[in-house]
């Protein structure tokens, strides 16, 4: 079936004349991004926007929620007003499974264990017209390419990795629950206009290199903080020569830059995929309009004039990378990658190689990786390292069982997991036999950093393409370079591996008995949503505080962040994602995996009432059950990493009452915002110096706080100097009657109750 066709000749219908009419306005030809941002404003433009200057409001076209943070995006719906989400919108239960020991055995015993959440999605989807996707569909971001992604749309998904539906030329972005309510309220989405990145792909890959090497590469250029704020916008007819799914890979890891989103043209590979996913009529809708869903041919012709930065890359030249450990921007092309490995006195032995997740998961990311372990076979070798393959869909799974790749994967003792996220987020059994002991493990995952794949700091996690990895769980060592090593077999014979093929669509077509899809009742009015009173997983929510009016007087520094500081160490995922709906429990994971500036180690901090030190989320309780607020204070790029709005809730929930830091990430900005939190940065960033253990704070110059105008700190030292700083912001007014009212919700709440 083809989901949401009205919708988007709707779409189509009118782009030729929105397109035309921002042309006019912007006085020029157009980028995609621009195009498909114009046509979605919530209402017309009157002059061109800036970019990285205006806030602008949109109308996308839908939602997509996984099921960790739908559960909290649902609770806060459910208070706000509407019986029926205003646009098309669906849940993917693809993050609370754990991987341990099979796909079937390990899907099993997430039913059992997740029975009362899954319940609640269901009954909850049930009643507010949203789609449905059971425990065994597939991630997110694989079933929203097979399904609902379309050329030229736009959609946001409670999830950072939303971005991979730029595969199919959508803008599709990263937001917290609070920004999705606002879209399925009905509500305009607001957006600072984003500056544009031109990657201009030349060439043609071949050989071992793949779609992964392309933004692993890019990666490297543009670091992770490289992309903020911006759209990465891939073109060129190297661009048309990758797959829709390589694309989709390529927009998917954008998010470890940063990016807003990043998004391919519409081309003749993408009605292909279209096609083969039976949405022929899509395909041949976009098509009758393709020149509005690809920039203009003077874009084309002279990039650098409308493009903020323009980066080009030759596919003929492009290596094979690896990039890592701890960071997904240390980039390593294959031919000096061996050398680093030695140098940094990483660990040689391969350990783990995984391939899969919603970043590599397509047919043609298994199918080349499945040519490898044929020849593994064939060649009498076998993997000397554990190696798992995640589906990335059940449409997928079905379709690579058919055409017998998983019984290649099989012979040389590949464990194929469950169509869900697994490793990649932290959920892992991982069987060891000493958590501390330095190993290195490599993934075809997007993230990489320190505990985020087994919870343990003392695993190197390295990123690659599937082909890459595949190779190295062969070998089981990573100075081996398969494009030039040779490997010993089990005779003892000396032999190569060939490079891999593959193909990108399934020559028989996908296939699939049941992909996994309930639809919402056409009335919910009648459904009950299902939230047991005594629940230890699901609470109801309760509407914050508004702003009291005053300065903030007397606060205590909770913590004080040192140097990378990733929602994965505010709110850590792996064994607490079984609390995403059940705010009070999650909290208390709040900054634990934060190092402290003042003792280099993590959750442990001092409570300023006793003299002694504890854990982050005990001390903060302390504070909040005193009356007293605090302050966090972090380092650059604060927040950077997973879209999880409980990194924002928790703090706000427990009584924080800013963060402050040298710089944020984009989404963690905005979830701060929405939830009723001052976030503010360093005017001066050598400020993060002054901040003392023992300081109080006065936050001052709210009665007046206004966009632009920054505020001032009051650092109270406790030999009774003080230092008063300047703390700036990006609140616009909107987002300043955000925090005024205690949060967007209750701006919501008011505005559905006055009817």
């Amino acid at each position: 079936m083809v989901f949401d066709l009205d919708l988007i000749k709707k779409v189509y219908a009118a782009m030729p004349e929105k397109v035309a009419e921002a042309r006019k306005l912007v006085g020029r030809p157009l980028t995609l991004a621009e195009k498909i941002l114009y046509a979605h404003l919530f209402v017309p433009a009157e002059r061109a926007y800036d970019r990285g200057v205006d806030y602008v409001d949109f109308t996308p076209d839908r939602v997509a929620m996984q099921d960790a943070t739908a559960q909290m995006a649902l609770l806060q719906f459910m208070t706000c007003g509407r019986a029926k989400v205003a646009v098309p919108s669906t849940v993917h239960c693809d993050h609370l499974i754990q991987a341990r020991t099979g796909a079937l055995e390990d899907l099993k015993t997430a039913n059992e264990v997740n029975k009362e959440v899954y319940e609640f999605l269901a009954s909850i989807s049930n009643k507010y017209g949203i789609g449905f996707w059971k425990p065994g569909a597939g991630i997110i971001h694989q079933v929203v390419l097979e399904n609902y992604a379309f050329p030229g749309g736009m959609m946001i998904g409670t999830d950072s990795h939303t971005p991979n539906a730029g595969g199919l030329g959508m803008i599709a972005i990263g937001v917290g629950g609070a920004d999705a309510v606002d879209v399925m309220a009905g509500l305009p989405w607001e957006l600072k206009m984003p500056k544009l990145i031109g990657v201009k792909l030349t060439g043609k890959m071949s050989g071992w290199t793949a779609a992964k090497d392309v933004i692993l590469k890019v990666a490297g250029i543009l670091t992770v903080k490289g992309g903020t704020g911006a759209i990465v916008e891939y073109f060129g007819e190297g661009a048309d020569s990758l797959s829709a799914t390589g694309k989709g890979t390529i927009c998917n890891m954008g998010a470890e830059i940063g990016a807003t989103c990043s998004l391919f043209a519409y081309d003749e590979k993408m009605a292909a995929y279209l096609s083969a996913t039976g949405r022929e009529e899509v395909a041949y809708l976009a098509t009758q309009i393709k020149e509005h869903l690809r920039p203009d041919d003077e874009v084309y012709a002279d990039p650098a004039k409308y493009y903020d930065q323009l980066i080009e890359i030759n596919l003929d030249e492009l290596e094979p990378y690896v990039n890592g450990p701890f960071t997904p921007d240390l980039a390593w092309p294959i031919s000096k990658f061996a050398a680093a490995v030695k140098e940094n006195n990483w660990p040689e032995k391969l350990e783990v190689a995984l391939i899969g997740s919603c970043t590599n998961s397509s047919y043609e990311d298994i199918s080349r990786s499945a040519s490898l372990a044929k020849q593994a076979v064939d060649k009498n070798l076998k993997a000397r390292a554990e190696f798992t393959i995640t589906p990335g869909s059940e449409v997928v799974r079905f379709t690579i069982e058919k055409d017998g790749f998983l019984d290649t994967f099989y012979k040389i003792g590949g464990v194929v997991l469950a169509n869900a996220c697994g490793p990649c987020i932290g959920q892992w059994a991982r069987h060891i036999d000493d958590p501390k002991r330095k190993n290195s493990i490599i993934t075809s995952f997007n993230r990489n950093f320190a505990k985020r794949n087994d919870g343990l700091a003392s695993t190197h996690a390295f990123v690659a393409s599937p082909e890459i990895v595949t190779a190295f769980a062969i070998a089981g060592d990573l100075t081996f370079n398969p494009l030039k090593d040779k490997l010993k077999n089990e005779d003892g014979k000396e032999v190569m591996l060939d490079e891999p093929t593959g193909t990108e669509l399934p020559p028989k077509g996908f296939s699939v008995e049941d992909a996994g899809y309930t639809a919402p009742a056409a009335d919910g009015s009648g459904v009950q949503v299902k939230v047991a009173g005594d629940s230890q997983r699901l609470q109801l929510l309760e509407p914050f505080a508004a702003w009291e009016g005053t300065d903030l007087k007397g606060l205590k520094l909770l913590i004080k962040a040192k140097g990378k500081c990733t929602t994965d160490h505010i709110s850590m995922a792996g064994p607490w994602l079984k609390f995403r709906g059940h705010l009070d429990n999650i909290s208390n994971n709040m900054l634990i995996g934060a190092v402290n500036f003042f003792n280099e180690e993590t959750d442990k901090v001092k409570n300023q009432l006793t003299g002694q030190y504890g854990a982050v989320p005990a001390t903060q309780r302390a504070y909040k059950a005193a009356g007293i607020g605090s302050i966090v204070v972090g380092d650059e790029n604060y927040g950077e990493g997973s879209s999880r709005e409980h990194a924002a809730m928790e703090p706000r929930h427990l009584g924080v009452r800013a963060i402050v830091v040298r710089s944020f990430a984009r989404i963690h900005e905005t979830n701060l915002k929405k939830q009723g939190m001052l976030a503010l940065t360093f005017a001066n960033k050598e400020d993060y110096d002054k901040i003392q253990e023992d300081d109080s704070f006065d936050i001052v110059g709210l009665g007046s706080f206004a966009p632009g105008k920054p505020l001032s700190m009051v650092l109270n030292h406790k030999d009774g100097s003080k230092d008063t700083i300047t703390l700036n912001h990006t609140y616009n007014k909107p987002q300043i009657e955000w925090f005024k009212a205690g949060g967007a919700l209750n701006v919501i709440r008011s505005q559905f109750a006055k009817g």
